[in-house]
């Protein structure tokens, strides 16, 4: 049985992660996410990606321990992407959706935050729990203090405890939170609302972002200024950054080509 199922909704792909009875990630599973996200990345037709998992339960718990416990290592091949296929995947320059459906929580956390959104259920609930075994929440080490409060990130990575949508929402870590059944409509919503809108535009932000993490801002704004960034190159020299003006000048919707 496939743990991955993908459903193709014009330019939408949704991802879910089907793996009863916790939705948790060993090594083939995740490498099958990373050729599903490459692939989603690849294909020019495809603008918006939904990632999701089955049930109401569980979102995901992050590493398998029966998959560990049966000779799945740790530091295993996880794939082209990573855990989870999308932590490390190399040039995502489209927009990914997680609806969250329950339980999120170590790695199934970290999977989250790999997200450029994050919409959850209301009886979601999300942890790192790593400390009490004596491991650590590496990708959410990393990731966590720039997307809330130092201290607030320092608190939930120290002590492990749990936290419900509300709050997670209080501290900008999620954009959203909806009743349980109207998630993947929700979800499904902003998608078509991200792709209607002009994907070259979509790829120079994710690209521009990335690279301002690891520079001062007047050294980013040098290198968009030049066209130094190849997304910010091929966006000024394309049709559809004319298609914007035109559109604007006469007073009609644009039409986005990707090109």
């Amino acid at each position: 049985m496939n743990p991955i199922k993908t459903k193709r909704d014009g330019a939408i792909l949704e991802v879910t992660l089907d793996r009863p009875k916790a939705n948790a990630i060993d090594l083939e599973t995740s490498r099958i996410m990373g050729e599903v996200f490459r692939d989603f990345r690849d294909d020019p037709d495809l603008r918006v990606a939904i990632l999701t998992a089955s049930g109401e339960k569980f979102f995901c718990p992050g590493w398998d321990l029966k998959a560990a416990a049966d000779g799945d290592a740790v530091d295993g091949d996880y794939g082209v992407g990573g855990f989870g296929g999308l932590q490390e995947l190399r040039d995502m320059n489209k927009p990914v959706i997680a609806a969250v459906n329950g339980i999120a929580c170590g790695g199934g956390l970290e999977l989250a935050l790999s997200a450029d959104m994050i919409i959850t259920a209301d009886h979601a609930s999300f942890a790192l729990p790593e400390i009490r075994s004596g491991t650590v929440a590496d990708a959410a080490s990393v990731k966590l203090p720039k997307r809330i409060p130092y201290h607030i990130a320092m608190e939930l990575l120290l002590t492990g405890r749990w936290f419900d949508p509300q709050e997670a929402k209080a501290w900008g870590l999620i954009n959203e939170v909806v009743p349980g059944d109207q998630l993947m409509d929700r979800a499904r919503e902003l998608a078509r609302l991200l792709a209607s809108g002009p994907p070259l535009v979509y790829a120079a932000i994710k690209e521009i972002v990335r690279d301002a993490e690891d520079s001062k801002f007047q050294d980013t704004m040098n290198r968009i200024t030049k066209r130094q960034l190849p997304t910010v190159d091929i966006l000024y020299g394309s049709e559809d950054n004319l298609e914007g003006a035109r559109a604007f000048a006469e007073k009609r919707d644009p039409v986005w080509k990707g090109r």
